[in-house]
């Protein structure tokens, strides 16, 4: 593996705009992953060092056949040339192996300053002796985003504890946490600088070092935003634009000279476009990364109006950087705030716990709202407006400001900020020049671009316009902010968890559910087939609420076995409540094959759980009389006595023995041909059955049954001369000695047949 972010001979990560690339080489195969930046890839690639520490040339490589499912389509082979980091396309492998000592990563490092950019842009700006580095080519797909959405770091120890993964205790850890933040944080100054630029669809063409890097003290973290981008009819239709390329280079060959910086993150729609970086030493406190856009241009919707914006966390602080560019024309600013509104509605992100709801730009500690706003100058005319310009009668045009008057009517940007104005209007000028707009519109001067701020510990150090940049009908505006930012100490932080861990542990161990069981061992004695046997026991409840339930036990599906049942198997208990739990033992055809075999017995542990408390053993054993019911028929046939005088051994070898053997009689005894208990029952109810129906009628028509029966058996003695026989009489006589209960109605078919069959029984048995 070799990623393109080197690693130091101590594990360290140097931040050098990319995500980390990690490129697998095998046989028969080439794979390349992209690791979003952040804390658990820097983890992840310490690790690998730590177990790479060298490469041994004789240890054969590993051939990885796992992966080949992966394998893609073969690229061409110039795509699959491995580039190192600093080096042109088509120098060749430059890849420094992990592990491989720090002679080759440092000799990888660019001395000068941020990312490298191909000297041919049109926007080259001169370096400093001290600083000259000669630029590589990069492409935008070599230097991708930073920072992906969803990245923590362990700065932010406070959210992380918000992961789903995380229960009940760990969000009360974290919302306590979040309430004592001030406690184990302290307040550390940022120096932001944020810029705005309407390029009128041009290309760069001077350096922007002058707007960019004014300032002495090199900034920790860089918001630039443009507008009018590209005003082509592809750019409004099609996502991708050169021009993007073209402004992310010249922008990144300008940022401050005495620092090295990341990219975080680019968002573009259309012609608005938001870059933001920050000091190589802070991007691993940079998490929580999310871009979102917002159209308002036609019909609403479209991206030639709208917003974009940035969220993240630095540290413990969360900001929120917009750029946007309203509706245009001096008459339309009801329209301007409707857009402002329409922003603020529908820009929503995502968080990185799913269940909870977007986070929209007001919640956040920290907004930076940038961008051609397109707020002019109303109730002056041209002339009027340029003559205070000239005079530098800068508040009195200011009091005719729209963006003003909205802001102090409330309609707009309430609750922002917005530093003192002491430049002139950034718009319109001819191009090239520093002469107002001198076209046939004649547009007069208007403070467009502005920038304003939303928050705590925010102070302006810098409000100013950039007049030596020509390249576009508008000037670039900057600002520069210390920004107080919440910092974890380390050691506090500590000290507030463990705090705060002991207090949730005192009040768990003062809330933990506690019961008393009356009873905790059954006994159930002679258990017969079908026969249902119950035990009770009473749980008791403490001073704390409880809820109880029978749970299974490792491996077993069932919280006990099939012939025992708890009623209630689980419930809910008030302080000082009771409640009765009844132990069912009920073996049936089911169970009794296995009770009879002595495969199972009555025995077992029943595990009473309580939520947030300790679990409660129950052990349950009798005994069981085995019986005929749920014994095979072949295990019948061999058992000429009792089932239960038989020894247990014999009863289990005979109840385990298959029918194979039980076909083979050669070394067995002799079986019966039908079981004993079978042919008992059917020879009691041939024999007393019957005459048990008759013995039930009453002593009149018991006479004149038991007479007729009589009768027609003397005539069955005589049925060589006359011609009689069983069925013949029960067909004639079943009809008329049974009837129906219910007055006027004739037997049916089948209740004819079944008096047939009782008549027939009575003329083939002596009374």
């Amino acid at each position: 593996m070799t990623p393109r972010s080197m690693l130091s001979p101590d594990g360290e990560l140097y931040i050098l705009g990319s995500d980390v690339t990690v490129q697998l080489n095998t046989a028969e195969l080439r794979l390349v992953f992209q690791l979003p930046f952040g804390s658990h890839t820097r983890t992840f690639l310490q690790e690998v060092a730590r177990a790479c520490p060298g490469f041994d040339p004789e240890t054969r490589d590993p051939e990885f056949l796992w992966l080949s499912r992966h394998r893609c389509a073969e690229p061409d082979a110039e795509s699959l040339k491995p580039r190192e980091w600093n080096s042109d396309p088509g120098t060749g492998s430059g890849f420094a192996p992990i592990g491989g000592g720090g002679s080759n990563v440092d000799s990888s490092r660019p001395n000068g300053r941020g990312l490298l950019m191909d000297q041919s842009s049109g926007a080259r700006c001169p370096d400093k002796p001290e600083n000259t580095l000669t630029r590589q080519n990069k492409s935008k797909s070599e230097i991708t985003d930073m920072v992906r959405s969803s990245t923590i770091t362990v700065s932010d120890k406070a959210h992380i504890l918000s992961m789903q993964k995380f229960g009940l205790r760990d969000t009360i850890v974290k919302s306590h946490l979040l309430q004592k933040e001030e406690n184990y944080t302290y307040i550390q100054d940022f120096r932001f600088f944020v810029g705005t630029y309407n390029v009128n669809g041009q290309s760069p063409k001077e350096c922007l070092r002058p707007w960019l890097s004014h300032s002495t003290q090199a900034p920790d973290v860089y918001c630039v935003g443009f507008q009018e981008l590209d005003l082509s009819k592809e750019a409004f239709f099609f996502h991708d634009t050169p021009k993007e390329e073209e402004w992310f280079k010249a922008v990144s060959e300008s940022l401050h000279p005495d620092a090295k910086y990341a990219k975080v993150k680019l968002i573009r729609l259309v012609g608005i476009m938001l870059l933001l970086y920050v000091k190589q030493e802070h991007a691993a406190y940079i998490s929580e990364v999310e871009a979102e856009t917002v159209g308002t241009g036609i019909m609403g919707r479209m991206g030639n109006k709208g917003g974009v914006a940035i969220r993240f966390q630095l540290h413990n602080t969360s900001i929120c950087v917009v750029n946007s560019h309203l509706a245009a024309h001096t008459e339309e600013y009801e329209r301007r705030n409707q857009d402002y509104r329409d922003i603020c509605s529908r820009m929503q992100f995502s968080q990185v716990d799913p269940s909870l709801p977007p986070l929209t730009i007001s919640k956040h500690d920290v907004i930076l709202w940038l961008g051609d706003l397109n707020y002019r100058i109303e109730e002056l005319d041209v002339e009027k407006v340029k003559k205070l310009v000239e005079e530098k009668a800068f508040q009195t045009l200011y009091a005719h400001d729209q963006l003003k008057i909205q802001v102090a009517a409330k309609t707009i940007f309430e609750g922002f900020t917005e530093g003192e104005i002491t430049f002139q209007p950034t718009y319109k000028y001819d191009t090239g020049s520093d002469d107002w707009d001198t076209s046939e519109k004649c547009r007069a001067p208007a403070w467009c671009d502005r920038i304003l701020w939303k928050g705590k510990n925010i102070t302006q150090l810098s409000y100013q316009s950039h007049m030596a940049l020509k390249t576009s009908d508008h000037k670039p505006v900057s600002s520069v902010f210390d920004i107080g930012v919440r910092v974890v100490d380390e050691e506090l932080y500590r000290k507030t968890l463990e705090e705060i861990v002991r207090s949730l542990d005192k009040m768990e161990n003062a809330n933990i559910p506690s019961v008393t069981l009356s009873k905790r061992e059954f006994c159930f004695e002679n258990v017969k087939y079908m026969q249902l046997q119950t035990e009770s026991f009473t749980i008791h409840n403490g001073q704390v609420p409880c809820q109880f339930e029978f749970i299974n036990k490792p491996d077993e599906e069932s919280y006990c076995k099939q012939w025992l049942t708890a009623k209630p198997s689980k419930g809910f208990l008030l302080p000082d409540s009771h409640v009765e739990i009844e132990l069912e033992l009920f073996v049936n055809k089911v169970t009794a094959t296995k009770l009879n075999s002595g495969k199972d017995r009555i025995e077992d542990i029943l595990v009473l759980h309580l939520a947030r408390g300790k679990d409660y053993f129950l052990s349950v054993s009798g005994n069981y009389l085995p019986s005929c019911f749920g014994s095979p028929i072949h295990t019948l046939c061999y058992m000429r006595e009792p089932i239960l005088d038989l020894p247990l051994k014999t009863v289990t070898e005979l109840t385990l023995m298959p029918v194979q053997t039980a076909d083979d009689r050669s070394q067995l005894e002799k079986p019966m041909e039908i079981p004993k208990e079978l042919w008992m029952m059917v020879d009691y109810l041939y024999r007393n059955a019957v005459q048990q129906v008759i013995s039930t009628l009453p002593t009149f028509h018991q006479n004149v049954f038991n007479y007729l029966m009589a009768f027609l058996q003397e005539l069955l003695k005589n049925s060589a001369k006359n011609h009689l026989d069983e069925n013949i009489l029960a067909s004639i006589f079943g009809s008329l000695l049974l009837r129906n209960p219910a007055p006027h109605q004739k037997l049916d078919m089948a209740e004819k047949k079944k008096a047939q069959e009782f008549i027939h029984q009575f003329l083939c048995s002596p009374l």
